[in-house]
């Protein structure tokens, strides 16, 4: 998202989360941080676009930002998971779902394990869940992107969004 947002000018929207910050992220920066109580309640108020369940965490893209920005005639880039994307799609069927793909499955542990807040549980976890999401991938997105070199990966984004 950095690299790109270097050569392209959107809108990134920030999630809502259930889960807690890391040390190194900022509230509002990185995600909205909400107890569960707090999500729920936007969730039955209508005010999240897409959420999911990830890794027993709730994630989630408040509605009402997105859609101003929208309006605005910006574009706006979600980091966003399989499902969340899937229910991006039904509701605004014009969305473009770009998926980025890691090299490899090793390579993708090797960047897990590189960043140092992953137990080796939880590297399972995810890379089960990514072998998961990229099979589902090839049938429910618009593009998929090797995420290998970034420049290249930018490359190819800005090439599909027209950014």
């Amino acid at each position: 998202m950095n690299a790109l947002a270097e050569q392209a000018d959107f809108h990134f929207s920030v999630s809502m989360t259930t889960r807690p910050p890391r040390p190194s992220e900022v509230a509002g920066a990185a995600y909205h941080f909400v107890t569960r109580d707090e999500f729920e309640a936007a969730v039955a108020a209508g005010k999240l676009l897409e959420w999911a369940e990830y890794g027993g965490n709730l994630y989630g893209t408040p509605r009402d930002p997105v859609i101003a920005h929208l309006e605005a005639g910006e574009n706006v880039l979600l980091d966003i998971e399989n499902d969340g994307a899937g229910q991006v799609k039904r509701s605004y069927p014009e969305a473009v779902l770009v998926f980025l793909v890691p090299p490899s499955l090793a390579e993708l542990e090797r960047r897990l394990r590189d960043r140092g807040d992953t137990t080796d549980a939880e590297v399972s976890r995810r890379l089960a869940v990514a072998e998961s999401q990229t099979a589902d991938a090839e049938s429910n997105f618009d593009h998929l992107v090797v995420n290998d070199e970034i420049a290249a990966a930018v490359t190819e984004v800005t090439g599909i969004l027209k950014l």
